[in-house]
């Protein structure tokens, strides 16, 4: 390059490393595509099956503070789908009382009886699972 030319991520500088700032530029670059890859995936999918359809799966806020406040989350997504214990504990196939001691934290719950219960409510088992202190 010419003296008096500033070297570029395009003309990087004779044997010397990138520049940390434009390390960092081409990083926030791709975080961008990365972001706007995932909003015109999710803009698809809603203009394909319908908003509604496509967000059945969101929670609203007040659901998700009870989830962060610690609630059983077999209990919210139960709520969220609509569904009493009764008609859960029987689509599930899971006893209503079993399912009363899940939703109260007093029993974790089986790998079988959250497996029935996710499927049931048309959730991933990982979304049944409380995270452990």
């Amino acid at each position: 390059a010419p003296a008096g030319d500033l070297p570029t991520a395009a003309t990087p500088r004779s044997g010397a490393r990138p520049r940390r700032s434009d390390f960092d530029a081409l990083i926030a670059l791709s975080e961008d595509a990365i972001d706007n890859a995932a909003i015109d995936a999710r803009e698809r999918q809603e203009a394909a099956i319908g908003v509604a359809a496509a967000r059945a799966d969101y929670l609203p806020g007040d659901l998700v503070d009870r989830l962060m406040n610690g609630e059983s989350p077999v209990k919210i997504w139960r709520e969220h789908r609509k569904m009493t214990a009764r008609k859960l504990a029987d689509a599930s196939g899971v006893s209503a009382s079993y399912l009363c001691e899940i939703e109260a934290g007093k029993k974790p719950g089986s790998v079988s009886a959250l497996h029935a219960i996710a499927n049931s409510l048309n959730v991933p088992m990982e979304t049944l699972i409380q995270p452990s202190d």
